[in-house]
């Protein structure tokens, strides 16, 4: 668990990084998009992800697929934050920053509790199969939204969220493990 600790500390710490840089480019010009686009959003990064996989790599555009997960973990952190402020005015730099910090950190609080009960089964999946996961998890929160975030017995649109962050962190851990090799 301690590898599994410091591997997504070390992808959360590129995340942030794009997080904060992409922040000087355009502020929190996203802070007025509603929780919806946002998941639109993430779908359009998670359709990107499976078109590549299934075209072996090869893309019209520069980006392979790492940058599109880094896209969703940002985005999805971005909606957990919209989910707690609403749609609003942009935020201050440091707010905007300890808003996604907290963010994350109870994203992977929830990881930390779920990869004890799971033994690190992540471990022996395949990267397509996040990219599927991730898909489900949308389905299932356009499905929630388009039921004004009302479920009768499932989790809700925010553990969902969380739950796609760690997918695309455990894909991009799999993915810099593999250019490692």
């Amino acid at each position: 668990m301690s590898d599994t600790k410091k591997e997504f500390a070390a992808e959360i710490a590129r995340c942030r990084e794009i997080y904060e840089k992409k922040m000087r480019d355009y502020g929190t010009s996203w802070r007025i998009m509603r929780p919806t686009s946002l998941t639109d959003q993430i779908f359009i990064k998670a359709r990107r992800i499976r078109s590549l996989e299934e075209k072996h790599g090869k893309s019209a555009v520069e980006e392979g697929i790492e940058p599109e997960f880094i896209g969703i973990v940002n985005y999805c952190a971005m909606a957990l934050i919209q989910l707690k402020l609403g749609a609003g005015e942009s935020l201050e730099p440091t707010e905007a920053l300890r808003l996604y910090d907290e963010a994350i950190e109870e994203s992977t609080s929830l990881m930390i509790n779920k990869n004890h009960d799971y033994d690190e089964a992540w471990r022996q999946m395949r990267v397509s199969s996040f990219t599927d996961i991730i898909l489900q998890k949308l389905l299932r929160t356009k499905e929630i939204e388009s039921n004004d975030g009302k479920t009768l017995i499932s989790e809700g649109v925010d553990a969902n969220y969380m739950d796609m962050i760690n997918y695309a962190l455990f894909a991009l851990i799999k993915l810099t493990e593999a250019k490692s090799k």
